[in-house]
Parts: structure tokens; C-alpha cells; sequence
């Protein structure tokens, strides 16, 4: 008897050190929806193949940092340890330390966990500039320069970011949350930390996670707009090759873009400076080993880093709140609007072209390079499977990644004073 005894205690230690309990004491009810949803997530990046490069880093992030004891996301701390209660081991590593009390005690740290450390590249804006980094080294603007048009597509899809703030300001939000809100509509999840993390920090974890499933949700949330919005002849355009653009051409381009937007909005300069500055290492062809290093290894680490992080600032009790639920609400209104602004702008191209503009190109103004571009695509080949209009899309689409710097550097210089 003694022996089950024992074995029976020893279970019940172990389930009180376990995480199993946490599921089902207090709130660990909202820890089990979380859970629920991530697995969802890691369903649609995996069985669905959703942007998987997103999508299953951050759903993985979102299910550690629910998992009850889990401590991946724990703060560093420090305590003061009586010092007859201190080991040797202690006394010796952290010293002692006299209170004014008169007693001596020793001041023991207590190491946070792992994604806390890497979280710090996101809190301090680095992750970011990173990205962008890598994008512009992956980027060809040559469509871009082909069709400078392709600029008003990429401002137009960046209204939406004005509108959301607006309803935000309605909803009862500051202005700086409201700003931080609005971004999501660039679908620029790298954009929508950096000016999180400068306006209104305590929000970054519900926004970066809505700012990166939107991303990775664009194959589904941006047809329907599309389908709406235009009508089957206007679809079915076939636009004519874009010129060759030079290589003398290329290189301007990413310098002469720096000087003007860090002159004009020194703010957005760290997202703008790091683009161009990849693109200027892709197009000049002398730096060809770092191109290729930010385009891959770069990349998909500070991508590793970024998404699981992102992932798990989504703990339960942040996460469902109705404050939450509203912020992503917006978000994705703020990401609906910018579709449909770009999409709308397309069609005015469409009537003053004499119809030579396929109104689906706007719908790629957002920043989601080049999951945007792809969708229209997409789109246009449901209606007239001879169409190809990648190349098209893809001007408007690189016009909104540095649209949505731009639209941050302006929200920057009004709300982060």
C-alpha cells in the first residue's frame, strides 16, 4: 500500500507541475480556444498551403504561448533571496546585497524565455527594416519604371489606412492606436509593427497577428472584392507588353526613391532606405553574394524570428478581449477598403484608357508582394485564360510597398510627436 501510495503521490506531483491543470482552472478555457485556433491556422498554412512562410510560423508561436507553463514569452526578473536561504552557487554568481533594513540578501535573476529575447527585435523596430530589406532584394521595380501609372494603384489602395483611422478615432481609440489600427490596411505586416512599436506598443501583439494573417489570408479575402467591383468585360482586358526598362534605369530608380521620401518624410527613411537599398545591391550586379544572403538566409531567418514572435504575443488573455476582437475588425475593414479603393481606381484607369487598363491590377496596390500580384492573376485568368497579367500587377503591387512606408512615415511625423 505504501508503494501505490507513493506512486500515486508522485502522478499527482507531477499533474500539479504540468500545464494539464492550467487548461482547466480560471481562464484556461480561453488558453483552450486559442489552442483550437491555432491548430486552425497550422491547418490552413499546411493543408491549405496559405502562405505557409507566414502562416505556420506565427500559428506555432500562438499555440506555444498558450500552452499553460509554457514560458516562452516570460519576462526576465530579478529576486531578493534572504541570504541563509541562498545557495552557495547563488551567493557566489549575483553576490550580496545590504537593504536598508539592515538584512543581507541576495538578488537572483530569473532569465526569461526564449521569445522573449527575440521579441525584442520586433519591440525595437530591427525585424522590420530587415524585411524590407530582403523584399527589396527580391523585388524587380522594372514594372514599376515601365508604367509609372502604376504609382496612383498603389496610393489609391493606401486610402483605406486614412478611412480606418477615422472609424477608429469614432470607436473611442486615441490617435495613436487609431494610427497603429489603420496601417493594417497596407497589408504590410513589417510596416504595421514598425509604427506599432513606435505609436502605441502595448497593441502590438493583437495587430502584428492581424496585420500577418490578413497578409497570409489574401488568396480569400480579396476575389470576392475583386469579382464585385468590376464586371466580366472589364476582366477580361488584355494590356500590352510593358517597354524594357534599362539597367541604368533600375539603378536610378532605388537612389533617386530614398533621396525624395527621406527629404520629404524623414520618418518612413529606415523602411524606404532599407528597401532601396536592397534593390540597388539586386540591380547593380556587383554585390551579388550579399543580394543573394538578404534575398535567402537573411530573410528566412529574421521571417523565423518575426512570424514565431508575432505568433506569441497572442496569449488568451490579451487576445480575447472585445478591445482585441474590435482591433482586428478594423484591421480587416482597413484591408477590405484598401482592395476596393485600389480595385475602384483601376476602373477609372480602365474608362480613361479607352479600356486598355485591367481594373484588377489596383487590387495588387496593397503591399502584400507578391501574394497580390498573384491574385490578379488569378483572377483575370478565371475570366479570359489568355490573360497574363503578373507583370502588370506587379508595378502596382511594388508601388504599395513603398505606398504603405510612405503612408507609416506619415503617421509617424503627425502622431509620434
Amino acid at each position: 500500500m505504501e508503494i501505490l501510495h507513493s506512486i500515486w503521490a508522485s502522478i499527482l506531483s507531477i499533474l500539479n507541475e504540468s500545464g494539464l491543470l492550467g487548461l482547466f482552472e480560471g481562464e484556461g478555457w480561453k488558453n483552450a480556444i486559442m489552442i483550437v485556433v491555432a491548430c486552425f491556422l497550422l491547418y490552413l498554412a499546411i493543408g491549405k498551403q496559405f502562405e505557409p512562410l507566414l502562416l505556420l510560423p506565427i500559428a506555432f508561436g500562438m499555440l506555444l504561448v498558450n500552452l499553460p507553463l509554457s514560458g516562452v514569452m516570460d519576462v526576465p526578473t530579478t529576486e531578493l533571496v534572504p541570504l541563509a536561504k541562498a545557495s552557495a552557487t547563488e551567493i557566489a554568481k549575483y553576490g550580496q546585497v545590504i537593504m536598508p533594513d539592515g538584512q543581507t540578501y541576495v538578488e537572483v535573476a530569473h532569465s526569461g524565455g526564449l521569445l522573449y529575447y527575440l521579441y525584442l527585435g520586433v519591440k525595437l523596430g530591427i525585424y522590420p527594416p530587415l524585411i524590407f530589406l530582403g523584399i527589396g532584394a527580391m523585388s524587380d521595380f522594372g514594372p514599376l519604371i515601365a508604367n509609372p501609372k502604376s504609382f496612383i494603384l498603389g496610393a489609391a489602395a493606401q486610402i483605406g489606412i486614412f478611412f480606418t483611422f477615422c472609424g477608429a478615432i469614432l470607436l473611442g481609440f486615441n490617435a495613436k492606436v487609431a494610427g497603429s489600427i489603420a496601417i493594417i490596411g497596407g497589408a504590410d505586416g513589417p510596416t504595421a509593427i514598425y509604427v506599432t512599436s513606435k505609436l502605441a506598443a502595448d497593441y502590438l501583439g493583437p495587430i502584428a497577428v492581424a496585420a500577418y494573417s490578413y497578409m497570409a489570408l489574401v488568396p480569400i479575402i480579396q476575389p470576392p472584392i475583386m469579382r464585385l467591383l468590376t464586371t466580366k468585360k472589364e476582366r477580361a482586358v488584355v494590356m500590352t507588353q510593358l517597354r524594357t526598362v534599362s539597367k541604368t534605369e533600375k539603378i536610378m530608380f532605388p537612389i533617386i526613391v530614398t533621396i525624395v521620401v527621406a527629404l520629404l518624410l524623414p520618418s518612413a527613411a529606415p523602411l524606404v532606405g532599407m528597401l532601396m537599398l536592397g534593390n540597388l545591391m539586386r540591380e547593380s550586379g556587383v554585390v551579388k553574394r550579399i543580394s543573394d544572403a538578404a534575398q535567402n538566409e537573411l530573410m528566412n531567418i529574421v521571417t523565423i524570428f518575426l512570424g514565431t514572435t508575432v505568433g506569441a504575443t497572442a496569449r488568451a488573455e490579451v487576445f480575447l478581449t472585445p478591445e482585441t476582437l474590435m482591433i482586428v475588425g478594423l484591421g480587416l475593414a482597413a484591408f477590405c477598403l484598401g482592395t476596393a479603393f485600389g480595385v475602384i481606381f483601376g476602373k477609372l484607369m480602365y474608362i480613361f484608357t479607352g479600356g486598355k487598363v485591367n481594373p484588377l491590377i489596383g487590387s495588387a496596390g496593397v503591399s502584400a508582394v507578391p501574394m497580390a500580384a498573384r491574385v490578379s492573376q488569378k483572377v483575370g485568368q478565371e475570366t479570359n485564360p489568355s490573360n497574363y497579367l503578373l507583370m502588370h500587377a506587379l508595378g502596382p503591387n511594388v508601388a504599395g510597398v513603398i505606398g504603405s512606408a510612405v503612408a507609416a512615415g506619415v503617421l509617424l511625423a503627425v502622431l509620434g510627436k
